[in-house]
């Protein structure tokens, strides 16, 4: 697989450091857990449990990884971590910012001792600016970020959306950073340090949403946007049975092939750009023409019409949809839990879902003793509390 030979040292909790590691895990990476001395990563204890007892949230993020407790405010557990990063090839930390430097295995602490290593540190706001003491998850950086403001209810307010963009993104963008800094470590036989901020990647993912605010210097009225309900053709609507269908493509031909068959091809203008109050009438006509059937009914009418048309899917209807099942996306293992797949798909050299789970410091002892602690240093550890 592609990471095979690589070691990673994880140090982050709950979702962006954990999802970031596990993708590695699924392409052949050693992943080493650190977790917590009092009580081990939070998401084993975080949502819905399996029949066996374990979460779904740490069987989702913790596949095939090991997992280490060591206590990094004694002086001996500091050290071991020390020398773990010494054999380890990249080192994930997602700490308030300030905490890796009093603890002593900040990026500076370790890369002196390790100068090969890709060190990544992720945060909500960054290592540097006005904000960097401020605590943040997901749902406020999204805030901050102004996603929120887009992410419009029913009743005009801003809802929580239905994936924690933030960590989402700053997990993805953070893998990609590991494998640039480690391919460029080929060429200079280097490491690096990555700072990534959850509030960066946010901005970062929104160059097709700042036409307005960047060419007039102003908020875009929400409604109006192409991509927030404005376009006829983009939209979410209600069917007779209180179900959603969406249309998701705002392609003239599309417009031309549904308007057409519903012999409104009078209304076909009114779909053409830009979004906004133009594209009223259609809107109109369609949101009265989707409450006359049921969900059912219009999946079948679409299925001679060539438009990007969907039916809504609740979660368990996505986890069952045909094409996901095809793709391996979700697949059970041989106890029949049910697991997420892995999304990159190579030709050569394809991932592999070990689907281990790790108790809770199961590797603590076994990988010291690969560093070279003895049977007496390691009961003395154990007495002092270091793990």
């Amino acid at each position: 697989m592609k990471l095979e030979g690589i070691r990673v040292l994880d140090l982050s909790l709950f979702l962006p450091g954990p999802l970031l590691t596990q993708m590695m895990a699924d392409h052949g990476a050693e992943v080493i857990k650190l977790e917590p001395i009092n009580g081990g990563e939070p998401n084993r204890e975080i949502g819905a449990r399996r029949a066996d007892g374990v979460t779904v949230y740490f069987q989702n993020t913790h596949r095939g990884k090991k997992s280490v407790q060591l206590n990094l405010k004694t002086e001996a557990g500091r050290e071991a971590l020390l020398k773990l990063a010494e054999s380890a090839d990249v080192m994930i930390e997602a700490f308030r910012p300030g905490v890796v430097k009093r603890l002593g295995v900040d990026a500076e602490t370790v890369r002196a001792r390790n100068p090969r290593l890709v060190y990544c540190s992720i945060s909500a706001f960054g290592q540097d600016g006005p904000y960097v003491k401020r605590p943040a998850h997901d749902l406020a950086t999204e805030a901050l970020a102004g996603v929120l403001s887009c992410n419009i209810g029913a009743d005009g307010a801003p809802t929580i959306p239905g994936i924690a963009n933030a960590d989402m993104l700053s997990a993805t963008m953070g893998l990609s950073a590991i494998l640039m800094a480690l391919l460029r470590r080929t060429e200079t036989g280097q490491g690096d340090t990555i700072d990534l901020s959850m509030m960066d990647s946010l901005m970062a993912a929104m160059p097709n949403l700042l036409g307005t605010v960047f060419a007039e210097k102003k908020m875009p009225v929400v409604r109006h946007e192409r991509t927030w309900g404005g376009n006829a053709m983009y939209n979410i609507y209600t069917t007779a049975d209180a179900k959603h269908i969406v249309l998701g493509g705002a392609e003239m031909h599309f417009a031309k092939a549904i308007l057409t068959k519903l012999g409104r091809p009078d209304l076909i203008e009114a779909c053409e750009p830009p979004p906004g109050p133009t594209q009223q009438p259609a809107i109109d006509f369609l949101r009265e023409t989707f409450a006359t059937k049921t969900q059912a009914e219009w999946v079948e009418w679409f299925q001679d019409v060539d438009a990007a048309f969907a039916p809504v899917n609740d979660l368990r209807q996505a986890c069952d949809d045909p094409q996901l099942r095809h793709r391996g996306m979700i697949f059970e293992d041989a106890n029949g839990f049910e697991h997420v797949g892995i999304p990159m798909k190579f030709a050569e050299e394809p991932g592999r879902a070990n689907t281990a789970l790790p108790r809770l410091s199961e590797h603590t002892e076994s990988l010291l003793r690969e560093l070279g602690y003895t049977d007496a240093e390691l009961t003395a550890m154990r007495a002092e509390g270091v793990f």
